[in-house]
């Protein structure tokens, strides 16, 4: 017997209805109990009491049920729609617990519709993706894999390595045949082709990436150059404190927004100098770390200030973080809004406080961010699926340098194969599952 579970459906808080579902082979006879139905014949809906223990009313409302297998978990579901108050969800969900349900896993019923087969991993990944999501774009992307269009392009490259192995094996299974199946030109040509085809996932899988988790934008400089102003114009608000008086900033700041679909993390630095002020001084030790974990710096100086070199920023050599250089105050001077290419870093010219050169600045991030949020066909991805992507190439890149070695050649297939596997789920490990089943909110 499936063990029965249950949760709050609908986001913490208050509201006018709260969602308390039940899944699990004694999903029915628990919400019958719950509204005092007989236990004849289940309405698909209706209007329903529910009770306590005591037979004390708790509230009203509706009960819904979904047979299995036509539910979304594949099993025998049961939603109790209440008013939403966290007290009503609590007593029902007690009340259901008492009745032999136990309280979901984080993911958990998401979970169980994967291993009944009603989505795989990537539309189950989808599902928290559009829950999170901070933009229409993200929404619509995450929308495109819920409704399989990224496992759709996983099955079909499946079904090409199928068929070209299938060639493949057939050479290695016959050697003593006169006709040397490795030298058709067939071969070569569809493994090209799904090398080709891998090749154009990466790519729009990458724009997934961006879209699901963005980057993270690290603003810093000298004191006084306007970081915090371009903070709250980017971020649409006053997030950091303005002022003429140098090292206002001392801690880190974080925003989270989105220019044109693209999700941006931003984070405002204090102001590098060499200090005396204990406070500063952690301030800057801070700004240092963030430095090196930043996926673009833009760096912003003075227009006065002295010819900018990538060793201001202070990092190891390993440490080599894409740069944008933002020469702010040009207001001051009679210099033009402009983008300069430098060997080591693009420069940017600009005006916070007239509001110049800023849509050059926003065009400049998302080209070192690699995002085209014109691209229509983009699906909701995560980096698993990029490293995953990424080594299915490298498997048949491997595999196209035996082309005439039949052994070689068929290892290296079968092995891409098997990679492609985990991004559906169709193989993947226990431990994975875990990880992605926990980062979902209890009662999806």
């Amino acid at each position: 017997m499936i063990d029965t579970i249950t949760a709050i459906a609908t986001p913490p808080g208050r509201g006018g209805v709260g969602i308390v579902r039940i899944s699990g082979s004694q999903a029915f006879s628990i919400a019958q109990t719950i509204c005092h139905f007989s236990n004849t014949k289940t309405p698909d809906v209706a209007r329903a009491v529910f009770y306590d223990a005591q037979r004390s009313i708790i509230d009203d409302g509706l009960v819904l049920f979904f047979k299995n297998p036509r539910s979304f978990t594949g099993e025998d579901v049961a939603e109790l729609q209440a008013h939403g108050s966290p007290m009503v969800l609590d007593q029902l969900i007690a009340r259901a617990i008492d009745l032999g349900a136990r309280l979901a896993r984080p993911g958990e019923f998401t979970e169980r519709a994967f291993l009944n087969h009603k989505i795989d991993l990537t539309q189950a990944e989808a599902i928290a993706d559009l829950i999170s999501a901070s933009s229409i774009q993200a929404a619509r992307a995450a929308t495109r894999s819920l409704q399989g269009e990224f496992s759709k392009k996983i099955e079909v490259l499946q079904e090409m390595l199928t068929t070209l192995r299938m060639h493949v094996e057939a050479a290695i299974d016959f050697p003593e045949e006169e006709i040397d199946f490795l030298a058709d030109p067939k071969i070569e040509t569809s493994l090209k082709e799904i090398i080709y085809q891998v090749e154009q996932i990466k790519n729009t899988v990458k724009q997934g990436v961006l879209l699901q988790s963005g980057i993270n934008v690290v603003i810093a400089g000298k004191p006084n150059v306007g970081k915090s102003s371009l903070l709250n114009y980017l971020s649409g608000k006053s997030s950091a404190i303005v002022t003429d008086i140098p090292g206002t900033t001392r801690d880190i700041l974080r925003e989270s927004i989105q220019i044109d679909g693209l999700p941006l993390h931003i984070i405002d630095t204090a102001g590098l100098r060499e200090t005396k002020d204990i406070v500063e001084q952690e301030g800057v030790r801070r700004t240092k770390a963030q430095l090196s974990q930043a996926d673009v710096v833009l760096w912003m100086r003075d227009i006065n200030d002295d010819v900018f070199t990538l060793d201001q920023l202070g990092l190891n050599a390993e440490i080599k973080p894409p740069v944008i250089l933002i020469t702010n105050k040009i207001d001051l001077t009679n210099k033009s809004p402009a983008v300069i290419a430098h060997p080591d870093f693009t420069e940017v010219c600009i005006s916070v406080t007239k509001s110049l050169g800023l849509d050059l600045l926003k065009k400049k991030i998302h080209q070192f961010a690699g995002f085209h949020s014109e691209e229509q066909d983009i699906f909701i991805a995560r980096r698993r699926h990029v490293d995953t992507i990424l080594r299915a190439h490298q498997q048949l890149i491997q595999a196209q340098q035996h082309l005439r070695q039949g052994e070689l050649l068929a290892e290296g297939l079968r092995q891409a194969q098997l990679v492609l596997s985990e991004i559906t789920g169709e193989l993947t490990s226990d431990d994975l599952l875990g990880k992605i089943f926990s980062e979902f909110c209890i009662g999806k």
